[in-house]
């Protein structure tokens, strides 16, 4: 009788769909697919992507405007432009990654949460 209304029970969890980790790979990037265990393939319409894993790059491009002062003239002047190139904060993610899932509750929707890397 115990086993019988503790299978129920557990039965009845599961068929609420309660919100679960996985891990998946993703196997398409624009538009992002993820693919779980071979058998599950997640589109985009499904992902919900945290920022944590969008590409993220910062411009640090400057230059400088300044008084050139000698004993005859006073110019205006700017310095060369420094730093033309963006520094990559996050990569993104890309083809083969591995990612971490939360299945939400009720099974439709699942939040990319991190990359995983290896140690």
């Amino acid at each position: 009788m115990i086993k019988q209304l503790r299978d129920i029970a557990l039965g009845s969890i599961e068929a609420s769909k309660p919100s679960e980790s996985m891990i998946g790979q993703v196997t398409g990037v624009d538009p992002l697919e993820i693919t779980v265990d071979q058998r599950l393939v997640l589109d985009a319409d499904l992902l919900l992507v945290t920022e944590r894993v969008k590409r993220y790059v910062v411009s640090l491009t400057h230059s400088h405007v300044y008084k050139d002062e000698t004993p005859t003239d006073t110019a205006t002047k700017t310095t060369q432009t420094a730093l033309p190139d963006v520094l990559v904060i996050r990569e993104g993610l890309k083809m083969g990654d591995a990612v971490v899932l939360q299945r939400m509750k009720g099974g439709q929707e699942f939040v990319v949460m991190d990359k995983l890397v290896k140690p």
